[in-house]
Formats: C-alpha cells, sequence, structure tokens
C-alpha cells in the first residue's frame, strides 16, 4: 500500500527561518517525480523553487499563495511507494485495507488497526534523492512509533469492526494504492472531502488520556481555531492527528457557522474598508514581511548597533564622463562592451579601499574587536518590484571596470527577475548606492549592517562651476560617504572621499593603481 510522507520546508540557508509562499507548482493529485520543484516561495532574499524529495501522488498541500510559513512546517504530503495487498486472514471480517490518507478507504481502530505494518515501513527507503536545499536530508524516513489509542474497551472480531468509527480522509486527493482484496475492497469508499460528523461533534466514547497530535503548530491551529483535539479522528498511521485533519474541522465549522447566519436571514459583512464614525475610511495595515521586512529588520539594526556620521563632497565629473565615452566609442582591437559609469565608480572604489583599508571592515561587538577584510565584496543597491536589494560583486578587488561593468549587468537582470539566490545578496563589505538614478542630488544613506560604510552618488547634472578660475557649466555630482565612527575617525573618512572625488575629476589618477 502506499505511504504517505510529509514534506517540510527545508532550510533555505543563509539563517532564514520563515518564507512566503509565492506560487504553487503542482496540484492535488498530481503525480511528482522526485526533486521536481513543488513551490516557489520568497524569503528575505531571493525568490527559491523548492523540490520535493519525494516521487508520488500529491496529496494535501498546505498554506495558500501568500501565506508565510516557518522553516520546517508542513508544505505538501506525498503517497509513495506500494507494498503487497492486505491479507484477510486473522483479522476482522469488516477491517478496512490501507488507512484513508493512502488509498481514501476507512480504517477501523482497536485490534484491527493494529494488524496493518508498522509505519514508516514500506519500499519507500531509497525513494530520497538526497539532493535538496541546506539542511534537509532526503534519506528513508524515520520509523515512528506505534500509538494504542486509548479506549475504555477493547472490541475484537466482528464487533471492533462495528463499533469502530468509519473515518473519512480530509486530504482532499485520490492516493493510488495497491489492491484491497477480501471485506476491506467492500468496505472502501472514495474521499469525500470532510471529516466524519463524529470529528467535530459530540462526545467520543472512551476518548481520555494523552491526544495523539506530534506537531506543535497543530496544537496551536487547533487552539486558535477553539478545535477539540479530542473529538477528531485523526487520519495518520495509528490516529495520529494530522493539519489536514484540523483544516478540514476548520472548515467544516466554518461551514456550519455560515448555514446559521444564512438561516438566520443576517446580512454579510460589508466587503468595503471599515469606516471610523466620521466616515473617513480606515487606515491600511500592511505586513512587513519578505523583503521589505529583512530591509526594515536590516536598517533598524544599523540605526541602533552603529554610530554612523556622513560627510559629503561636490566633484566636477566632466572628465570622468569624457573618458566613459571615449571608451564605448573605441573601435578595432580596443573596441570592448560598454562601460557603465556605475562600474567606474566601483573601480574606484576599490582602489579607494585599497588605500584606506579601515572601510572595508566590521565590528565585533561580542569580542570588541574591528575585523578588517582581505578582500572587497562590492554590494550594490538596486531597485526592483520586490522592493530594494544589495547584489554583491565578489572579489571587486581583483577586477577592472570592464569585468566589474559585466557582473554588476548579470545581477542586475537576475534581481529584475527575481533570481537571486541568497549567496549573490549577502557577504558583501563595502556598498555603493547610486540614489541618482531617481534624480537627486544628495542623501545620508544607512550603513547595510554589519558593514562599516556606504558611497552614495547622486545624478550627474550640469551646473556652473569654476574651472581652471573661469566659470563654465560642467557636469557636477554630489557624493556622500556614510562611515562607522568605531573603526575610524573623519580624518580616515574624508580622506577616503577626497580620493574617490579626485579620481572622479581626474581619471588619470587611477592610472597609478592599474
Amino acid at each position: 500500500m502506499a505511504q504517505v510522507l510529509e514534506f517540510k520546508l527545508p532550510d533555505l540557508g543563509e539563517g532564514l527561518t520563515e518564507a512566503e509562499i509565492v506560487r504553487w507548482l503542482v496540484e492535488v493529485g498530481d503525480v511528482v517525480a522526485i526533486d521536481q520543484p513543488v513551490v516557489e516561495v520568497e524569503t528575505a532574499k531571493a525568490m527559491v523553487e523548492v523540490p520535493c524529495p519525494y516521487g508520488g501522488v500529491v496529496t494535501a498541500r498546505f498554506g495558500e499563495e501568500g501565506t508565510e510559513l516557518p522553516v520546517g512546517a508542513p508544505l505538501l504530503t506525498v503517497a509513495v511507494g506500494a507494498t503487497e495487498p492486505t491479507s484477510s486472514h486473522g483479522t476482522a471480517a469488516g477491517q478496512a485495507g490501507p488507512r484513508a490518507p493512502r488509498n481514501g478507504g476507512t480504517a477501523a481502530d482497536g485490534s484491527a488497526a493494529g494488524s496493518g505494518p508498522a509505519p514508516g515501513s514500506g519500499s519507500v527507503s531509497d525513494s530520497g534523492s538526497g539532493n535538496v536545499l541546506v539542511g534537509y536530508g532526503t534519506g528513508a524516513p524515520a520509523a515512528r512509533r506505534r500509538r494504542i489509542r486509548p479506549q475504555a474497551t477493547a472490541p475484537t472480531g466482528a464487533s471492533a469492526a462495528a463499533s469502530a468509527p468509519a473515518s473519512v480522509s480530509a486530504v482532499p486527493a485520490p492516493v493510488v494504492a495497491g489492491p484491497v482484496t477480501g471485506s476491506a475492497s467492500a468496505t472502501a469508499a472514495p474521499v469525500a472531502g470532510a471529516v466524519p460528523a463524529t470529528a467535530v461533534a459530540g462526545e467520543v466514547d472512551g476518548r481520555e488520556g494523552p491526544v495523539a497530535v506530534v506537531s506543535p503548530l497543530v496544537r496551536r491551529l487547533a487552539r486558535q481555531h477553539e478545535i477539540d483535539l479530542r473529538r477528531l479522528t485523526g487520519s495518520g498511521p495509528d490516529g495520529l492527528i494530522l493539519r489536514a485533519d484540523v483544516d478540514a474541522a476548520i472548515r467544516l465549522a466554518g461551514e456550519a457557522a455560515e448555514a446559521e447566519i444564512r438561516t438566520a436571514g443576517a446580512s454579510a459583512r460589508p466587503t468595503v474598508p471599515e469606516r471610523t464614525s466620521e466616515g473617513v475610511p480606515a487606515a491600511e495595515r500592511v505586513p512587513l514581511r519578505g523583503v521589505r521586512g529583512a530591509v526594515a529588520d536590516k536598517l533598524s539594526r544599523s540605526r541602533t548597533e552603529i554610530p554612523d556620521a556622513t560627510c559629503w563632497v561636490d566633484a566636477d565629473a566632466t572628465e570622468l564622463m569624457a573618458v566613459r565615452a571615449a571608451m564605448n566609442a573605441a573601435t578595432g582591437p580596443s573596441a570592448g562592451p560598454k562601460v557603465s559609469v556605475l562600474a567606474l565608480l566601483a573601480r574606484i572604489c576599490t582602489a579607494a579601499l585599497a588605500r584606506y583599508p579601515e572601510l572595508n571592515s566590521t565590528v565585533d561587538t561580542e569580542a570588541r574587536e574591528i575585523v578588517r577584510l582581505p578582500g572587497v565584496h562590492l554590494g550594490f543597491a538596486a531597485q526592483t518590484e520586490r522592493g530594494l536589494v544589495v547584489p554583491v560583486v565578489r572579489d571587486a578587488h581583483t577586477r577592472n571596470a570592464e569585468s566589474i561593468g559585466a557582473e554588476i549587468a548579470r545581477l542586475t537582470e537576475l534581481a529584475r527577475t527575481g533570481k537571486l539566490s541568497p549567496a549573490q545578496l549577502t557577504g558583501g563589505t563595502f556598498t555603493l548606492n547610486n540614489y541618482g538614478v531617481f534624480g537627486v542630488d544628495g542623501s545620508t544613506p544607512i550603513i547595510n549592517h554589519p558593514e562599516a560604510a556606504m558611497l552614495g552618488v547622486g545624478r550627474i547634472m550640469p551646473k556652473p562651476w569654476v574651472h581652471r578660475g573661469e566659470l563654465a557649466v560642467r557636469q557636477v555630482v554630489q557624493l556622500s560617504l556614510t562611515f562607522d565612527h568605531r573603526v575610524c575617525d573623519g580624518g580616515t573618512a574624508g580622506g577616503f572621499l577626497r580620493y574617490v572625488a579626485d579620481c572622479v575629476e581626474q581619471p588619470a589618477v587611477l592610472l597609478r593603481t592599474l
């Protein structure tokens, strides 16, 4: 018979503890292969397609699109494999074969329930792929201990089959299972998609002692919706109450409440926004989660922990723009990919950090130490439809302007399509923020914790400027540096910013470091 395995949200790495369901890639009843992506989730770092380590039939999904789940919460259940048909020898006349979640049939309590194979057995030991996300193994599932349902009496034989309540599966999906012989085939019934009447109404005789629930999430869900777990008939192995059982009870209770409202002639609650006593619409509340929540947490931590300071300077970028135009206009053997202004500014940053390594560091607050980092992993702020993200150019100190520009273009395209991995969004040591693309001149950027500094670049626009003793119209840009005052004093920060401005005004200064 088929064995139902539960696939939980795996550890997605980088310290992430929850993810939001963006889009389901499978439906209940679909057949999935090992390592087939089954759901697309959004973490605080990126959008990720989660592969399922089991192959079989999807019997249940947990969570609608837009639901946020913690790591370790159930994602879906899969009916995997099949065994030999259950023998009718030595069992009650009315005993069902496999349990409801496995083939949609019925199950009997007492001695009838104890005659089946032990949970965790079957032919699924090699159905795991061993190839999923961080911290989630796909080896054989651990065998569960058999749970014996406490009951007042222990009926046997035909009386057991007659007195046991028929348990209809709460999992709204067909499950492929092997054939059932004997009287079980006569008692097997299609999935009805609802819990039995005894599951939500009336006391169950003899249902005393501990409740057959393992998951704390299931207990919490039942408490939130005031569901008495002692009145549910579990559809899991040996009567284990699953989340699907609680969800079905919640739906049934909701349908009953709606029916009472309709019977009483009560009007449905209007869908228009709530209004205050003056008739003005109430304020809208937007949850801080996903990318927006991660940005809020990180910026708040930066403002709380880092004593930052900001200095700024205006620079004449006319020569830099002329050099860029000459690079991009080159033909013949010297021609190459187009170089962006951001790539040139990034190359200037790596040269400046080589002169002022204090700004390429972080602070270990527990050890009370400044950690100077050997390499420059340059982050750059990118605004996307999902919010602000900061992709990281690895080993930027070893790259030239052309290489940096190509990597920035590649990462920007991944950011726009939401395909950046968590590794591509973490590990930065210094950030470059080009807010000039928004048409503004200056800003006091917030440091990207746990880094020590961030360079902000405003728009480059024509302004009156004194050039060689005469007033002229030049291409002027404002540069601002926000730095952690714990790692350096104003002299170091001012020296860094002045060197960046000198390179912008006289790009030939960079030739010293090429």
